[in-house]
């Protein structure tokens, strides 16, 4: 009865045929163009200046982001509020306690990952498998059904998928991760000083889905597996506010991540896999281009504020007043008379003081002074951001 389940389940593939410890993939015209637009993106991020603050803020975001993504494929729903908490120390309700500490964990983990980097990366070995998936696992109970740092001691079904079964041979767990660090090392050439972007990021890829196929622990894999390819990520050079791009990735497109796993695993080839991550980590890439994209052009705007108003000779209190406007105004957005005043908590704060007519007047010497500009038709104004990146009106 036991082997009729296990055909018609598809389960009695044996022994694990699409674990090729090969290069069995190929990079499309299009894949290859987008890992090359993704060095550039990364050369250009990390050539960005950033002050402590900002820097500490982005890294925040990641790993508050990455934490999420990564509990989340496994269930985890805590809110973005309820992360932040956690990532800033602080209690959840007790009922919540199990998903906070899955989340601290991973977040941890991630800390300690990026710290380590310096001064020579490690390998991917068995023992470095062992240690993440203990951070995985560190003071988790129930329901987490895994000896936290210690390979599997059962063997596990997943969906229709039969795991590797436990012990040292050559198509069990600790056999198989031995293949397939050894595997690696030779593949992807990273201790040759010669790996290439391109071979870094695609080496991340292909360990996390190894690592997912072989399934070495009894829980925690997919966690694990993720922080080992949060890991490689780093060590290919991608900045740490963007190591966890593809966890995110993953979390946001789960139908399709599950769906390109199984399409790789009956077909024997991660092509399809390869270009699905890529995909989503050139996107993600794109995203943290942008907000430090924006956040470049409101210092950039701050500093032109101030410039300009060195150069004006207004009163004390008025020079004060609509130099705020300026500097509290959102860049990206338009504004009626009724809606500049209430810019601010501040600005409403300051126009509440003051009649309509001192709006009027501020808003008409911004804009003869090039700092505000008017859509008459609309009757709106913004603030003239285009004179700093080449599409000026004044």
């Amino acid at each position: 009865m036991k082997k009729t389940c296990e055909k018609t389940c598809g389960l009695a593939k044996m022994p694990f045929e699409h674990l090729k410890f090969t290069r069995h993939w190929e990079l499309s015209e299009a894949t290859a163009y987008q890992l090359g637009q993704c060095q550039g993106l990364v050369d250009a991020l990390s050539r960005v200046p950033l002050g402590p603050k900002t820097k500490q803020e982005l890294k925040y975001v990641a790993l508050a982001k990455g934490a999420q993504a990564s509990t989340a494929i496994e269930g985890n729903t805590l809110t973005d509020e309820e992360i932040q908490k956690v990532l800033h120390g602080k209690p959840l309700a007790p009922s919540k306690n199990y998903q906070a500490q899955e989340v601290g964990n991973i977040i941890k983990a991630m800390n300690e990952i990026a710290n380590d980097m310096q001064p020579s990366p490690a390998l991917i070995t068995p023992k470095l498998l062992r240690r993440y998936h203990y951070l995985v696992g560190k003071n988790l109970s129930e329901p987490f059904n895994a000896t936290a740092g210690n390979f599997a001691q059962s063997q596990r079904i997943v969906a229709d998928y039969r795991c590797p079964p436990p012990g040292r041979g050559k198509n069990q767990v600790e056999g198989l991760v031995k293949r397939l660090c050894q595997w690696l090392r030779q593949e992807f050439r990273f201790e040759s000083g010669k790996q290439s972007f391109s071979d870094g990021i695609v080496q991340a890829i292909v360990t996390h889905v190894y690592i997912e196929w072989i399934h070495p622990f009894d829980d925690g894999n997919g966690r694990t597996g993720r922080l080992v390819e949060f890991y490689l990520l780093l060590r290919a050079g991608v900045p740490d506010i963007c190591a966890h791009i593809l966890s995110n990735h993953y979390n946001t497109t789960r139908p399709e991540y599950y769906a390109h796993i199984r399409q790789c695993q009956n077909e024997g080839q991660l092509t399809s896999f390869i270009a699905y991550a890529v995909t989503g980590f050139l996107d993600g890439l794109n995203e943290v281009w942008d907000a430090i994209a924006d956040e470049l052009l409101k210092r950039a705007w701050r500093g032109y504020v101030y410039d300009k108003f060195a150069e004006i000779k207004w009163s004390k209190p008025t020079f004060k007043r609509r130099r705020r406007l300026l500097l509290d105004m959102a860049l990206f957005q338009q504004y009626d008379i009724d809606s500049i005043q209430l810019a601010s908590a501040k600005i409403a704060r300051e126009y509440a003081k003051v009649n309509i007519s001192t709006l009027k007047r501020d808003i008409s010497s911004l804009i003869e002074a090039g700092l505000l500009v008017e859509d008459r038709e609309a009757k709106t104004m913004s603030a003239n951001i285009g004179i700093l990146v080449g599409l000026g009106f004044g």
